[in-house]
């Protein structure tokens, strides 16, 4: 459960808050594929998780997971959410940079309590 936690950490970052349709003819600064790393700092939580993450419109994209994803990138980079799995939920915070870079924290509590930063690097 908690590698599953770990890939979708970064994806409720990427979620946009606002439902609103953007201009198709701006393109999102963050669009583009972004490999993220999980680190745990404390608790039972796997020590680290690296995964690809797609982000097209500013909504992320990951086939095949399972998680309540709930947040979002502002257009300047701040992203703020939080991800459920079961009866664990993890808050993220942090920033996505427009020059391919990206740093938070994220902490998870439920049926495991753990906490963390994550880091990303735009691939593509």
């Amino acid at each position: 459960m908690m590698s599953r936690l770990g890939l979708a950490l970064f994806l409720i970052g990427t979620i946009p808050a606002a439902a609103a349709p953007r201009p198709s003819t701006l393109p999102d600064r963050f669009d583009g594929t972004w490999s993220v790393e999980i680190i745990t700092e404390t608790g039972g939580c796997d020590r680290a998780y690296r995964y690809p993450v797609r982000i097209e419109h500013g909504r992320a994209r990951f086939v095949g997971t399972a998680f309540v994803v709930e947040g979002g990138v502002a257009r300047n980079g701040a992203i703020r959410g939080s991800i459920s799995n079961g009866a664990t939920t993890a808050d993220v915070r942090g920033r996505l940079g427009s020059d391919g870079f990206g740093a938070g924290t994220w902490v998870a509590s439920g049926a495991l309590a753990c906490r963390g930063y994550w880091n990303a690097e735009r691939r593509g």
